[in-house]
């Protein structure tokens, strides 16, 4: 079983809860991802998965070292390949000597049970989730913007209303400090938002209520995280 999955972000609705509040909620598309493999790490144990299968002729604008892989395997082209944190099996006890021949599983059994489906059945409704998404890219924008300053004076023949003004440091020492708030490039990073309940799960379409909002815009990808 893996603890990470990725999804395409739908929009954002609001629902009912039992007790009849009001709850804004963001809608999460699961696909099944496909785990390719298992790697095993000295330190962990992660699992190979792709996600958003291609079909026709967007299967072809793949490079060959890819569909080569996916070829090899035995399966479909899928766009996009990750690894994903996998959870520790617990070790199951060793058979006696007279079973082991019988209940061994063979090397191309074992190969084929990797590669299987796996989609919003991981989540649990009430579930606390991590979410990673990269932000809506807002260009290049000033400080009150980006930096939510409140503005020179507005009246008076003044005409700094919403410049940067001052930056300096006097004679010493004469430099701009390092990390001031500045105007510059918004948005399109990465951002984590921890601790969001997963409030319903529609199997059938295999959609996801997450309470709260998720950065990205609709059509993103978006990596949930089990806690």
């Amino acid at each position: 079983m893996i603890k990470e999955i990725f999804g395409k972000k739908v929009g954002m609705t609001q629902i009912f809860s039992k007790e009849g509040n009001l709850i804004a909620v963001t809608l999460l598309e699961i696909e099944p991802v496909c785990v390719l493999e298992q790697i095993q790490y000295p330190s962990k144990k992660v699992a190979k998965i792709g996600f958003i299968k291609l079909e026709g002729r967007k299967a072809g604008k793949l490079k060959k070292p890819v569909l080569g892989y996916f070829n090899k395997l035995g399966l479909g082209p899928y766009k996009f390949i990750r690894e994903v944190a996998a959870l520790q099996q617990q070790k199951e006890p060793s058979p006696q000597p007279e079973q082991e021949k019988k209940e061994a599983p063979s090397q191309k059994e074992e190969q084929v049970s990797d590669k299987k489906a796996i989609g919003v059945e991981i989540f649990k409704e009430g579930e606390i989730v991590d979410v990673r998404a990269k932000t809506k890219g807002k260009g290049f924008t000033g400080g009150m913007k980006r930096h939510g300053w409140r503005g020179q004076p507005r009246s008076h023949g003044s005409t700094t209303h919403r410049r940067i003004g001052s930056a300096g440091a006097s004679a010493f020492p004469s430099r701009i400090i390092k990390g001031l708030g500045m105007p510059g490039h918004m948005g399109n990073a990465y951002r984590t938002i921890k601790n969001l309940e997963v409030v319903k799960i529609d199997k059938d379409k295999n959609l996801v209520f997450i309470k709260g909002g998720i950065p990205g815009s609709r059509g993103s990808i978006i990596k949930v995280v089990k806690r």
